[in-house]
């Protein structure tokens, strides 16, 4: 028992002396550090915050404007040194202007023909007795023949009357045999200078490079029209430019390849507007009470219909399509209802008579008759000096004729028509020695 009690206490002891131990380390430990020089700590930084820096929107570039040209030039050499240095700050390969402009020449004929106006203004009949003229239908009929495929494929995929399209190209070069012999850089750089019409001939001169760039026509095969005209339907370069095809599928657009031309004038009339089926113009016969002010108003064939108005010939005149009666020869000639087809004709050019011709042309070319009733041959044209006294003279009474050009347009013939119907005349607009007798002299 002694023993065990003293074991007991033993322990004990060791116990607190060990608790002692415990507490007594730490304040060591710190005393010790304490006699130590103190330690300095180093803040910790927080990370600077992350700044996206957007970056500033830049300006879309914007193409150079073209350089404007002089308001008149000292000579021919001036414009073409200035409209070459044009043509190359707009992007144009110096090389290809300098090789169509370096061997264009002034050509003064060409400026004639520009600014020169027939003596006489050309009837209606002229036009159309040149386009039906026996050789050129015979012509077409062997034409059309000799390319039935390719024309008849035409057809079909633009819904141009293939007669339509070998119409155009027997008026406008018979036929590829008249493509012209001037040379188009002359003759449109001489137009450029001189200045009537600069705009249009740069214009045009601008796409005659692009055309030698993409390789669709080459330098050495430029004799054209005095205007510009190219090939075989007679394109100006910038309406090459965007509506020509490859029609024989060479890679090339070349206005003296048949192919490419026809395939190219059924694409150019079909994008502006060619109504499928539907005939240039409708030869049709005037009721005793038509009413005259109704001449080159666009009324619907429904309308004409009621009035009493219908093709001579019986074909179908659709109700919804607009028509517009005209004229050519006043009251005693043929009477035409003209579809929109017939004013798509006059993109090649803006001419009536120009229209009449192609379409007699294509009906003869397909075996159809031309016009039935005939023509009052009798009435003679105006000479330009006496367009201008009458353009004077109605402009004087009232009826403006908006200019005293010498031109015989519709202008013209619409005040004529309005002075008609107030001094006792059927007011057809149709101006001859006979009809303004009383306003020419």
């Amino acid at each position: 028992m002694i023993q065990t009690n003293s074991l007991k206490t033993n322990n004990q002891n060791k116990l607190t002396l060990l608790k002692s131990v415990l507490t007594l380390g730490p304040a060591i430990f710190l005393a010790s550090c304490a006699s130590q020089a103190p330690v300095q700590q180093v803040p910790i930084s927080k990370p600077a915050p992350v700044v996206i820096v957007k970056p500033k929107p830049q300006p879309v570039p914007q193409p150079k404007p073209a350089p404007e040209p002089k308001a008149t030039y000292s000579s021919f050499s001036e414009w073409k040194s200035d409209f070459t240095t044009r043509a190359i700050s707009q992007g144009y390969n110096a090389y290809d202007v300098s090789r169509i402009l370096d061997s264009a020449q002034l050509n003064s004929q060409v400026i004639s023909l520009d600014s020169n106006q027939a003596e006489f203004v050309k009837m209606p009949w002229d036009y159309a007795d040149s386009a039906v003229s026996g050789g050129r239908i015979n012509t077409g009929k062997s034409k059309f023949n000799e390319h039935r495929s390719l024309l008849s494929q035409l057809e079909s995929q633009y819904g141009v009357n293939a007669e339509i399209i070998t119409a155009i190209w027997g008026m406008e070069s018979s036929y590829g045999a008249g493509t012209g012999n001037s040379y188009i850089p002359s003759s449109l750089a001489t137009l450029a200078y001189d200045g009537r019409r600069r705009a249009w001939a740069e214009d045009q001169l601008l796409a005659l490079i692009k055309l030698i760039q993409n390789g669709d026509i080459y330098p050495s095969q430029l004799n054209g029209s005095w205007a510009g005209g190219m090939g075989h339907t007679q394109f100006i370069p910038g309406t090459w430019l965007e509506f020509g095809v490859d029609g024989n599928g060479d890679g090339r657009r070349s206005p003296w390849v048949t192919a490419d031309a026809l395939s190219s004038t059924a694409n150019y009339l079909s994008k502006s507007g060619w109504v499928r089926g539907l005939s240039p113009f409708y030869e049709v016969t005037l009721p005793a009470n038509f009413d005259f002010s109704l001449l080159g108003q666009k009324l619907p064939g429904s309308s004409w219909r009621n009035m009493g108005i219908s093709p001579i010939d019986g074909a179908y005149l659709d109700a919804n399509t607009s028509f517009e009666m005209w004229l050519p020869a006043g009251k005693d000639g043929p009477a035409l209802l003209l579809s929109p087809n017939f004013d798509v004709i006059k993109v090649y050019n803006n001419s009536s008579n120009y229209a009449l011709g192609v379409s007699l042309l294509g009906r003869g070319i397909n075996g159809q008759s031309g016009i039935q009733k005939s023509w009052p041959r009798y009435e003679k044209p105006l000479t330009t000096t006496q367009v201008r006294n009458l353009q004077q003279r109605l402009t004087n009474a009232g009826y403006d004729t908006q200019g005293v050009d010498g031109i015989m347009g519709t202008n013209t013939r619409n005040a004529f028509a309005r002075w008609q119907a107030a001094n006792g005349q059927t007011p057809d607009g149709f101006v001859t020695l006979n009809s303004a007798s009383s306003l020419i002299w």
